[in-house]
């Protein structure tokens, strides 16, 4: 795999010749919460001091692609003295997301619509704690890995962004991306805590403290295997 960085780029939101109400809402409703991909960066080295108002010890965690909110939504209300960031470039779920978390009670937790290639320019070095990576997209068909979240570039950039003693957790339904991320996962400093390609094959404490949401149940219920792993720093 090339080590070249990748600098995806995404339509603004302020250009937008007709934006649906959820475009409209980062920049109104939820101006304070959620950011749009020109707002967002401005936080970086001050999510806590800005926008969350606490001190530089409270753990600040990151969810790369929240989908409809599910679990951004468990973590809000499971770790009221913990922040959360989370990314999505679609704008319902985007708001879907913010709108359960608050919902929830989560009042420490915020939403970026944020590509996550560009992370080192949303976070600062050792600026985050706990990073979640849940189904994001395999890039399998066609075979493009090189836009696959789990690669050794992005993994290397998130652990100089996190702080000492945090973890990354990934899962993917994917065996073929799954078994391509343990290579990657070989060239970065990572630790690995707990690893298997199927999560619900066992009943320890990973199976236990994992979250099931609406669209890993139907996977679960399809036969799918979960592929999981848990990295620490």
């Amino acid at each position: 795999m090339s080590e070249e960085k990748i600098r995806p780029k995404i339509n603004l939101t302020r250009t937008l010749p007709k934006p649906n109400p959820y475009a409209m809402a980062i920049d109104n409703e939820y101006k304070d919460i959620a950011f749009n991909e020109e707002r967002a960066p401005l936080n970086k080295s001050k999510w806590r001091s800005d926008v969350f108002k606490v001190s530089d010890v409270t753990p600040m965690d990151v969810e790369v692609g929240t989908g409809a909110g599910m679990h951004f939504a468990h973590h809000a209300a499971k770790h009221k003295d913990r922040c959360l960031v989370g990314l999505e470039l679609k704008y319902k779920p985007l708001i879907q997301s913010i709108k359960r978390a608050k919902f929830q009670g989560g009042v420490h937790n915020a939403i970026c619509r944020y590509h996550a290639f560009n992370l080192d320019l949303l976070f600062a070095e050792n600026e985050i704690n706990n990073m979640y990576i849940h189904f994001s997209d395999p890039w399998v068909t066609p075979r493009k890995p090189k836009n696959r979240v789990a690669s050794r570039v992005l993994l290397n950039e998130i652990y100089q962004m996190q702080r000492s003693g945090s973890f990354l957790e990934f899962k993917t339904d994917s065996r073929e991306y799954f078994l391509w991320a343990l290579e990657e996962i070989k060239e970065t400093k990572y630790k690995i805590e707990y690893q298997t390609l199927n999560l619900y094959d066992q009943d320890n404490v990973y199976k236990q403290n994992n979250f099931q949401t609406s669209f890993e149940k139907i996977f679960v219920n399809q036969g799918i295997e979960i592929n999981y792993i848990k990295l620490v720093k």
